[in-house]
C-alpha cells in the first residue's frame, strides 16, 4: 500500500504540472493548426499570470482575475494576429516581441502597484481557486485499489484543471468533427484553396489566434490562482517552450498533446519528489533531477522523436491573389 500511495501521490502532481503545460499546447495546437507560429506562448501565460494574481489580490475574487487574465493574454494574441496576419510580418519575431514584452512589464507594473519587487500579495480564500472533491471520494476512498485512485487520484484538484482535461476531447471534436475544425486545418495547409472557396484567411487565422489567447490565459491564471498563491518574476519558466516542444512530440494531435503534457508533468513530479537518487557509489545531483524537464525539451526540438512534419503553410503569411 505504501508503494501505491506514493504512485498516486506523484501521478496527482503530475495532473497538477501537466496543466499549464496542456492548456499552453492546445493554445498552439490552434494556432498553428491554422498556420500561425506563435512562440509567444510564454509571454502570454506569464501576463495572464501576473494579472490573474494582481486583480485576484485587490478584488478578492478569484473569477476576476481568472477572466483578467484571460483579458490581457487576448489583447497580446491579437497584437501578434496583427502583426503577422494583417500586416504579414515574421511570426517568430512578433513572439519573441511578446516573451520580452511580457517579462519586463509584469516585474515593472508589479513594482509599481505592490512594491513587493514584481511579486503579488500572497493571495488566499476567494482570491485562489480552491480544490474540488468529487462526489463519493469520501465514501469510496477505503475502497481497495480503486478508492485510492478515484478519491485521492481524480478528484481534489481545482477547477482549471478538470477544464484543462475536458478541453482535449473538446479540441479533437471541434479539429476534427466540425466544419469551422476542417477549415482552420485545411487554411494551415493550403490557404489559397479556402481563400478559393470563399472563406476569408483572415478571419478563421483571427479565430485560431484567439482560442490561443483564451487557453493561454487559462494557463496562466492557472499557475498564479491554482497551483500557485500569487505571481512571482518570471513564474511561468519556460513552460510555454515545453508547451511548444510537447506540441511537436505530439506531432499537433489533442490526444498525443494529452500524453506528451502528462510525460512533462511526470518528470517534473519526480524531479520535486526525488531530489536525489543514490545509484550506489553514484548520486544524481539535485540540479540533474531539476533539469530533467528541460532536457527532453532540448532532446525533442533536436529531433530525436521521429520527424514531425507541421501544417504545409505555417509560419507563412498569406497573400491573396488579384
Amino acid at each position: 500500500m505504501e508503494n501505491l500511495d506514493t504512485i498516486i501521490q506523484i501521478l496527482d502532481s503530475t495532473i497538477r504540472l501537466a496543466t499549464p503545460l496542456l492548456f499552453a499546447c492546445l493554445a498552439g495546437l490552434f494556432s498553428e493548426r491554422a498556420g500561425v507560429f506563435d512562440i509567444g506562448l510564454e509571454g502570454k501565460m506569464l501576463a495572464a499570470a501576473f494579472m490573474a494574481a494582481s486583480v485576484a489580490a485587490v478584488t478578492g475574487n478569484v473569477w476576476l482575475g481568472m477572466f483578467a487574465g484571460i483579458g490581457i493574454s487576448l489583447i497580446l494574441a491579437l497584437i501578434h494576429g496583427l502583426a503577422s496576419i494583417t500586416f504579414r510580418g515574421d511570426q517568430l519575431i512578433s513572439g519573441v516581441a511578446i516573451n520580452f514584452l511580457a517579462a519586463g512589464l509584469t516585474v515593472v507594473v508589479g513594482q509599481s502597484w505592490f512594491r513587493l519587487g514584481g511579486r503579488t500579495p500572497a493571495l488566499s480564500g476567494e482570491g485562489r481557486f480552491g480544490q474540488i472533491d468529487l462526489p463519493f471520494a469520501d465514501a469510496l476512498r477505503d475502497v481497495p485499489l480503486l478508492g485510492p485512485i478515484y478519491s485521492d487520484l481524480l478528484s481534489g484538484h481545482t477547477f482549471l484543471a478538470y477544464i484543462a482535461l475536458l478541453a482535449v476531447p473538446a479540441s479533437w471534436f471541434v479539429l476534427y468533427r466540425t466544419r469551422f475544425g476542417l477549415r482552420l486545418r485545411a487554411v494551415g495547409e493550403n490557404p489559397g484553396a479556402v481563400d478559393t472557396a470563399g472563406i476569408s484567411v483572415v478571419k478563421l487565422r483571427f479565430s485560431a489566434v484567439i482560442i490561443c489567447g483564451v487557453l493561454c490565459g487559462l494557463a496562466g491564471a492557472y499557475l498564479s490562482t491554482g497551483h500557485g498563491a500569487g505571481f512571482g518574476k518570471d513564474m511561468t519558466a519556460g513552460r510555454g517552450f515545453i508547451a511548444l516542444a510537447a506540441l511537436i512530440f505530439a506531432k499537433w494531435r489533442p490526444w498525443q498533446a494529452l500524453g506528451t503534457c502528462m510525460l512533462f508533468g511526470l518528470l517534473q513530479a519526480v524531479a520535486i519528489r526525488y531530489q536525489s537518487i543514490n545509484l550506489g557509489e553514484f548520486t544524481v545531483p539535485v540540479q540533474f533531477m531539476d533539469a530533467l524537464p528541460y532536457i527532453l525539451t532540448v532532446v525533442i526540438l533536436a529531433g530525436f522523436v521521429g520527424k514531425a512534419i507541421p501544417p504545409k503553410a505555417g509560419g507563412e503569411a498569406y497573400v491573396k491573389e488579384r
